[in-house]
């Protein structure tokens, strides 16, 4: 499968976060691992510190970017692997690096303990989830009320006429979000009447963004009326005093993993394995339930502030492995129909 037209546009000092700093002071000889991760980087900084307390003498060099431009840079680097782990991922991208043969597979301590679905099936397996990132609008309450453009309820109701002009999502090729958003629709209509329904979206799209979190804060600042965007980013604003309702369409959720695996060919592996080892750990999950209503391992999870209690029924029977296999076919398609809306980097 070949590599994104997006790495093109990849710029390294975009996405390499100062977080190597948080080694201990006292380490004499720290092993470092380079982590490629696409987890949002407020929460990035709090998973870098926790891991850090818990095993100051592994030092690790975090580059952050959006999921299409993390996955474009992993694929284009094949024969010259330069990070060691990847760590908050899309599943979907996983199964495409596993496809090619790109990842070492690694039973991390303490596996069996999460729910099946969130662990790839290979013996050993190639990749384990860490939590599922679920899809959602935010809608601008005050400047919904100004401009008189009602809360919509279904993904149908965005390709109504007063939503014309009002509407940012995120561009698939570059956000996870994007593409959960897009191969869900496609799950759920059927593929030729999905394309119908971007059809008539992207009249009402104002833009594009590449990143999954940016529509709902552009929603929460009053920049657009409605923002497609994920669940936990939607309830987070509105927790924090934004002005917006958080809306799960009644056709149904698309959802992605966020996952993590060990890059094939690291010369660190057994640090890769403890880096492995901590992120299914129940203090790891406990982590990534602050953010997110579901997670990894059973048990853990508790509700979180704006999140239906039946989120997990809304989510619908994604099947990865159709979104990972038809993923370069899907993106080329989207973009040459609706690139033009896409913001610049």
């Amino acid at each position: 499968m070949k590599s994104l037209n997006l790495f093109k546009k990849f710029k390294t000092s975009a996405v390499a976060m100062g977080l190597a700093s948080l080694m201990g002071a006292g380490t004499v000889a720290a092993t470092e691992l380079t982590v490629y991760t696409a987890v949002e980087s407020d929460d990035l900084r709090k998973y870098a510190e926790r891991f850090n307390q818990a095993h100051p003498d592994i030092r690790i060099r975090w580059v952050r970017d959006s999921t299409g431009v993390i996955t474009a840079r992993l694929l284009a680097e094949k024969e010259n692997p330069r990070a060691d782990v990847i760590w908050g991922l899309a599943a979907t991208s996983l199964l495409i690096l596993d496809d090619q043969d790109m990842l070492h597979g690694y039973a991390p301590k303490g596996v069996e303990k999460l729910d099946p679905k969130f662990v790839s099936r290979e013996n050993p397996p190639s990749w384990v989830g860490m939590d599922a990132w679920v899809a959602a609008i935010c809608y601008n309450t005050i400047e919904g009320q100004r401009r008189g453009i009602p809360m919509p309820t279904s993904w149908e109701d965005l390709t109504k006429p007063e939503y014309r002009g009002q509407v940012i999502m995120p561009n698939p090729a570059s956000s996870g979000t994007g593409y959960l958003d897009v191969a869900s629709w496609m799950q759920l209509f059927g593929e030729e009447q999905a394309w119908d329904y971007m059809d008539r979206l992207h009249a009402n799209i104002s833009r594009y963004t590449h990143s999954g979190s940016a529509p709902c804060n552009l929603a929460a600042s009053g920049e657009a009326v409605v923002g497609v965007s994920f669940a936990f980013r939607a309830a987070r604003l509105k927790t924090q005093g934004a002005p917006v309702e958080v809306v799960f369409p009644s056709e149904g959720l698309g959802w992605d993993m966020e996952a993590a695996a060990i890059v094939k060919g690291t010369r660190n592996l057994e640090a890769a394995k403890t880096l492995m080892d901590w992120a299914v750990s129940r203090e790891a999950n406990e982590l990534y339930n602050e953010g997110y209503a579901v997670v990894a391992m059973p048990g853990v999870a508790k509700p979180l502030p704006n999140y239906p209690e039946d989120i997990v029924e809304r989510m619908i029977d994604n099947d990865f492995g159709w979104a990972a296999v038809n993923r370069d076919r899907i993106l080329q398609e989207w973009q040459r129909r609706y690139d033009g809306k896409t913001e610049r980097r």
